[in-house]
């Protein structure tokens, strides 16, 4: 699919990419709705109306993936509430192959993520996941997220690499498209971020369903 020969940097998103979405999908879906209706002594599909509609209003902002935001706007510990639910945040089972095979051919992998730096904190401490990582930021350290090309050229000055000779992988093909006006020239699309529901269509991106294709041409690679 690529030609790793022109690869020196791969960028990579964390929820639905490295980690299995379905928890990030359930505790937004199911568990902050249950606190909520709990917290107001309403009806759980109130309360899920009422996320529904705070969601919208700031979805594609920093707010959306801001943990002090949302504590604000629920009157819940969001941070306590993640930590309770810590246990279900797994890694894919192909993320750490993949990633053992990109550190062999020195090719370096950045985690550059949305998600608030406390949420990015619980799921590192969960899943070990930088311990096969070379470098890891938030967007919330740059104040945009993905979605604007303002982060993409705040990154670039703080960590300088060579878009042309950069892939960026993520579940959002809406993210890879931002990344791709910025200039990053190799996209790759994740076709299953969430283990628990079907897979998703990517329409103008290559996309995967796993990383064992891309693992074994690293392997040949390597040899």
């Amino acid at each position: 699919m690529f030609n790793w020969d022109n690869i020196d940097t791969v960028l990579l998103d964390m929820d639905g990419t490295l980690l299995d979405l379905r928890f990030d999908n359930q505790f937004w879906s199911h568990s902050v709705p249950h606190e909520i209706a709990r917290q107001k002594q309403i009806s759980v599909a109130q309360a899920k109306l009422e996320m529904a509609l705070q969601y919208d209003a700031v979805k594609g902002t920093l707010n959306w993936y801001c943990i002090d935001y949302w504590s604000e706007q629920t009157q819940l510990d969001i941070r306590q509430l993640k930590a309770d639910y810590a246990h279900d945040i797994v890694m894919r089972s192909d993320t750490v192959p993949f990633l053992q095979a990109l550190k062999k051919c020195n090719i370096q992998r950045v985690l550059l993520t949305n998600a608030h730096p406390d949420s990015l904190a619980i799921k590192i401490a969960q899943t070990g996941l930088d311990q096969h990582l070379d470098h890891i930021y938030s967007t919330h350290t740059f104040g945009h997220c993905k979605e604007s090309v303002k982060l993409w050229q705040a990154l670039h000055v703080h960590h300088p690499f060579d878009p042309e000779r950069t892939l960026f992988i993520d579940d959002n093909e809406q993210l890879l498209l931002v990344a791709q006006q910025f200039g990053i020239r190799y996209l790759l699309g994740i076709e299953n971020p969430d283990s628990s529901v079907p897979a998703q269509v990517f329409k103008h991106c290559p996309a995967i369903n796993d990383y064992d294709r891309l693992t074994e041409t690293l392997v040949t690679v390597n040899n």
